[in-house]
């Protein structure tokens, strides 16, 4: 059943099971025009764009993620931008912290070389562009040339149709502000009439704190006649004038030009841009059919297949065909070496990556159940972060530490992983890294961005004093040093990794992390009903308002904030005084969010806006996303069930580029919650207990069948059909699981993953 992908396919791929991933496309058997590839809208939010956020020409998490720029300048509002109608360039790495290699081709006059290095963006028209996974189309309409991209992992693939026009040539951008960073130190030299050779340096941010070079080796099918260079790392490389057509292929490394022309030699040895095209469009289908579902609008399946795609993006391999990687962990820069297996090749991949803060309730769920090999890659790779520089990190960048965001947010995406038998990887490694992240030194103690000091998180005041203060009296170390988020975050981590040391049999570290986990309670105020941020000295804060933003609370406020109790829902509402005020509470909070479609507002900078920094609940960013699925736990799984629903249909439907996440996908995060929302299937405690339970919400397809990965299931398939479905129809009346009811409407991972069927009834009204 499980058919591998072209020779070609195989040397470009991740050492994932390329043989599971393309299930459903070989070389001879050219994917059909309603394949699942083709369902995918790329322009989804993109007039919100952030650097890293849109992706077209690339392959899965491929270190080259090729398209074009239409804004250069900062993390945020960067990138591909679609209301912005002038191209500045075609780049080959959009990712966390990190940028480099702009191109773009160009007409220009002998003589006035330095005017176009000065002078050469082109206007641009959505009207004659293409865009789909692995590929984009589009025409600079300053010249009149068309210009085609595709990319195998590490190598970008240009085609250029230039018109009848003066001189024909290459701008290569290598200085200057390029998204987050600032470039500099470029060099561009000819090495042969049709190979360049050069690098060019990413300067330090306050996120990434050391520089990064990027290596790159460019092969072309004319020659080229000379280099001419310009001002701030401008380069015009001028073309033979031997056709219309242009061919160009452009790998990059992060460890040597040397590493950079191995990875052109062995991905991308030929010429023809169709086959890769096409091998891009069958990988990325292989993995999309994971998951196929029937029913519901056509616009909601393409919304579909967009979210599963977006949850497959943003997080970029580091690491070069033959395993070396840039080691940015410690004083002085090393090019590490990943292990190799049998016959030479790498084991895994290493990733740049934004934080996993908030991939308890999205990627972790997917992943552990669709993408095991993918999950069990990143897993492997965090662990080589530990090697190298002792910290498991949150959100890695250009083999450094960023301590991005807040807590140990890698501690529940291992946990869950070993929970859900994906084990390919050094367990007392990874428990050992875990419990020092979770200690005093640790990255838990950090707070965010802050790369000198572990004073910022108050780990030791959470520790001595069961809470974390604010202010810290310390002072100010990094961002999010906000008392009562911090004690929260801990204390639910703190209750994942005493799971996993049950599981290893350490009954002491597992009961000293448990009694930690109790301290979410401390900084609960009977009083107001809500979490408040309390002083060292043990008063809370005065004045009070539970609907501020950021004063003691991560990028959201009290009302969202007070419900991040995933591991002791039953010990929150006790706190409130009993389930039912609990659902009372939590239920008004739906009903004002829902004036204002349960998101601050079309953008993430809107979160600070008077009008809607006040939701109580907010989907368009991590801290809530979860709070649908606590009525579940509380008794309550219809009404579960009917705000899972609304949520999908008021944040996560429709094809339009000005909206879709709300300006903030983490890479992958809120694209997997999407998906998770509409298969229905979702882990409140991100999947981190022993045989992880999975809580059923409201799917909107009638039919869904999810392919089980075969090296880590037993089962083929998981299916899930719905009788009685419709957009009115939310709510489950009966649930079975392969001819036995489930009347709590909860799973466990090991019945998904042995294989079976779940059968919905759905209805109108909640049964009683």
């Amino acid at each position: 059943m499980f058919q591998s992908l072209p020779k070609i396919g195989v040397a470009i791929a991740f050492s994932f099971s390329l043989f599971f991933a393309c299930q459903v496309a070989t070389e001879s058997e050219p994917l059909s025009s309603t394949s699942k590839v083709d369902l995918v809208y790329p322009f989804l939010d993109v007039a919100n764009s952030r650097w890293f956020f849109f992706s077209s020409a690339c392959r899965p998490f491929g270190m080259v993620n090729l398209s074009p720029d239409t804004e250069i300048d900062g993390a945020w509002g960067s990138g591909y931008r679609y209301k912005t109608d002038t191209i500045r360039g075609l780049s080959h790495i959009h990712a966390w912290q990190m940028a480099g290699l702009s191109v773009l081709p160009v007409h220009y006059i002998q003589g006035e070389e330095q005017d176009i290095l000065l002078d050469y963006f082109s206007p641009f028209s959505h009207e004659q562009e293409e865009a789909s996974p692995g590929r984009h189309k589009l025409q600079l309409d300053r010249y009149d040339i068309q210009v085609e991209l595709t990319s195998t992992t590490r190598v970008g693939f240009h085609r250029y149709k230039y018109a009848e026009a003066d001189q024909r040539g290459v701008v290569f951008n290598l200085g200057g502000k390029m998204g987050p960073s600032t470039l500099t130190d470029g060099r561009l030299e000819k090495a042969s009439d049709r190979l360049l050779l050069g690098s060019v340096t990413n300067m330090p941010t306050r996120r990434r704190p050391r520089d990064l070079t990027v290596y790159f080796a460019i092969q072309l099918d004319h020659n080229v006649q000379e280099i001419t260079e310009g001002e701030n790392g401008k380069f015009l490389v001028k073309l033979d004038q031997e056709s219309d057509e242009l061919l160009m292929k452009a790998a990059i490394s992060y460890t040597s030009i040397e590493n950079a022309q191995l990875n052109l030699e062995q991905e991308l040895p030929g010429w023809n841009f169709e086959q890769i095209q096409e091998e891009s469009k069958q990988e990325w289908n292989g993995l999309l059919s994971r998951i196929d579902v029937e029913g519901a609008t056509e616009e909601d399946r393409r919304r579909f297949y967009t979210d599963l795609w977006h949850a497959l993006q943003g997080r970029r391999i580091i690491s070069d065909v033959n395993g070396a990687y840039p080691d940015n962990t410690a004083d002085t820069f090393r090019i590490g070496q990943l292990p190799l297996d049998a016959a030479g090749q790498p084991k895994f991949n290493h990733y740049n990556s934004d934080s996993f803060w908030g991939a308890q309730w999205t990627l972790n769920t997917l992943w552990g159940l669709v993408y095991p090999d993918i999950y069990e890659e990143f897993v492997n790779s965090l662990l080589v972060y530990y090697q190298d520089g002792g910290f498991i990190p949150r959100g890695p960048s250009g083999g450094n530490y960023t301590h991005v965001m807040t807590g140990a947010s890698s501690t529940p995406f291992i946990v869950s992983a070993y929970q859900k038998g994906i084990q390919g990887f050094d367990l007392e490694m990874a428990y050992e890294g875990m419990k020092k992240n979770h200690m005093p030194g640790g990255t838990m103690g950090r707070a965010g961005y802050e790369h000198k000091t572990t004073l910022g998180g108050g780990l030791q005041y959470y520790i001595d004093q069961g809470y974390v203060p604010y202010p810290i009296p310390e002072g100010s170390f990094g961002y999010h040093q906000d008392g009562p988020s911090l004690t929260m975050e801990y204390a639910y981590q703190d209750w994942t990794l005493a799971q996993m040391a049950k599981s290893l049999g350490r009954t002491a570290d597992a009961q000293y992390f448990l009694e930690r986990a109790k301290h979410y309670a401390n900084t609960y105020d009977p009083d107001s009903g809500w979490m408040r941020p309390k002083e060292v000295d043990g008063k809370w804060q005065d004045p009070f308002d539970p609907y501020t933003i950021n004063t003691g609370f991560n990028e959201s406020n009290s009302a969202q904030s007070t419900w991040f109790v995933p591991h002791d829902l039953v010990g929150l509402a006790e706190l409130m005084g009993g389930k039912e005020k609990a659902i009372d509470k939590l239920q008004a909070q739906f009903e004002k969010a829902k004036e204002i479609n349960y998101t601050a507002g079309d953008r993430h900078e809107r979160e600070n806006h008077p009008e809607y920094s006040r939701i109580p609940i907010n989907y368009g960013n991590q801290p809530s996303i979860q709070t649908a699925f606590i009525f579940h736990h509380l008794g309550r799984p219809d009404l579960s069930q009917y705000w899972s629903r609304e949520i999908t249909k008021k944040v996560y439907s429709g094809l339009h580029p000005e909206t879709g996440y709300k300006g903030d996908e983490d890479q992958g995060l809120m694209g997997a919650l999407a998906v998770l929302l509409k298969v229905g299937l979702f882990q409140m405690t991100g999947g981190t207990e022993a045989d992880p339970s999975y809580q059923l919400g409201s799917p909107i397809f009638d039919k869904i069948t999810i392919q089980l990965h075969p090296d880590y299931s037993e089962g083929k398939t998981v299916s899930i059909e719905m009788t009685g479905n419709g957009p009115d129809a939310p709510y489950i009346q009966t649930a079975s699981w392969n001819g036995t009811l489930l009347p709590d409407y909860n799973l466990m991972h090991s019945q998904l993953t042995a294989g079976g069927e779940l059968k919905l009834v759905m209805g109108e009204a909640a049964p009683n």
